[in-house]
């Protein structure tokens, strides 16, 4: 069974030219392929710091845009922050570096995602509106956007009642998802007040409606426990659901086709950690095949990610980031047995896996250990999470 799942693997994957955006397309027409009425590609990374999967999502997103119409970049990235970079990439307004920083993550402060905002901003340059490319933030925590605008709407059209409805939820602005858990969900509440207020002023008051609603979701990310009997219930799982909810919201537009950048575990279409259901579960739950997800995996090498104290959730704090090191995956582990089949860089795509040989199919069915590194590391690789 090993040798003929091994064939079959090197028989179907499709070698890359290369990682960097810019040249020829060709290796990458079989992937256009099956993307045929696939609305959301998820473009995953198996590290939050490896330069080279930085530099291959660019090759991709530019081949979606340019050769199949995909309309939007959304990002694991700050909701509230991201109007901002929009406004760079599709008007030309402001600093890319800047809007990049006002992201809040330092995992996007880098060279290739400078890169691909660049990019963005020199398609868009000279084209209708209707045509270009936008940015997009999906990820309801790092607010601090949102209480700025709401504060500026309110002092001009409700004087009298800004600081009162704002000044509770002023913490929510830096506070990390799950640092104040708390069962009677007090800021949750406060948000709601204030989204509740705002309901009765003017319709002109869209955009004010639309940050409020994401300080809703960021009070209840970051007032939900980090454990629970319940996975749905925690930190995790509430993050997730409201990641998909606002991939969702873009496709409202009929016309809307996204390039989703996100870790490999929120992109997955099953469950990570304890149980919890990923974003990409909910995405495909709710659109089917129309949904693509595309994980990146590595061989060996180094990323970067945070040193991570070991303590409780609540009072963990991170380092700096640093490189860490680490050699090829361990026998038995999916990334051992691709490189053993296809030792270069190469694409596989599994929905063609129907009418592999039924050693094959009962492969894939099972369940295959991955390498899977965040933003932070306790202690080292196999520490990271």
């Amino acid at each position: 069974m090993s040798d003929e799942v091994t064939k079959w693997l090197a028989r179907t994957a499709l070698p890359l030219a290369g990682l960097s955006a810019g040249g020829p397309v060709d290796d990458l027409r079989p992937l256009g392929e099956a993307l045929d009425g696939v609305r959301i590609v998820g473009l995953g990374e198996a590290t939050h710091g490896t330069a080279e999967f930085f530099r291959l999502k660019h090759r991709l997103l530019e081949y979606l845009v340019t050769e199949h119409g995909f309309t939007v970049l959304a990002m694991e990235a700050s909701a509230s922050a991201a109007p901002a970079v929009d406004a760079y990439v599709r008007h030309g307004v402001g600093d890319a570096a800047e809007a990049l920083a006002g992201l809040g993550f330092w995992t996007w402060r880098t060279r290739e995602m400078l890169a691909v905002l660049t990019w963005m901003r020199a398609y868009n340059k000279g084209r209708p509106d209707a045509a270009k490319v936008r940015f997009a933030g999906v990820d309801p925590q790092k607010c601090g956007p949102s209480l700025t605008a709401l504060d500026a709407f309110l002092r001009r059209t409700a004087p009298d009642r800004a600081a009162g409805l704002l000044a509770p939820l002023r913490v929510l602005a830096d506070a990390a998802p799950g640092s104040r858990p708390d069962p009677e969900r007090r800021l949750v509440h406060e948000a709601g007040e204030l989204l509740e207020f705002l309901r009765g002023t003017a319709p002109e008051a869209a955009d004010a409606h639309g940050h409020a609603r994401l300080l809703v979701r960021a009070a209840d990310v970051v007032t939900r426990p980090g454990r629970h009997e319940d996975p749905e219930e925690t930190v995790f799982a509430a993050r997730d659901r409201y990641m998909a909810e606002a991939v969702g919201d873009l496709l409202d537009d009929p016309a809307a086709r996204v390039a989703l950048w996100a870790h490999n575990g929120h992109l997955a279409k099953g469950r990570y950690g304890r149980a919890v259901a990923a974003m990409g579960h909910h995405l495909h739950a709710r659109h089917g095949d129309a949904y693509y997800a595309l994980g990146l995996l590595f061989g060996s090498g180094a990323f970067r990610a945070r040193r991570l104290r070991r303590l409780p959730w609540s009072r963990r704090r991170a380092g700096a980031a640093v490189a860490h090191r680490i050699g090829p995956a361990r026998p038995g582990t999916l990334e051992a047995r691709l490189a053993e089949a296809v030792p270069g860089d190469h694409l596989l795509d599994l929905r063609g896996a129907a009418g592999a040989p039924r050693a094959v199919r009962e492969w894939l069915k099972g369940p295959h250990p991955a390498r899977s590194f965040g933003a932070r590391c306790p202690a080292g690789p196999t520490g990271c999470t």
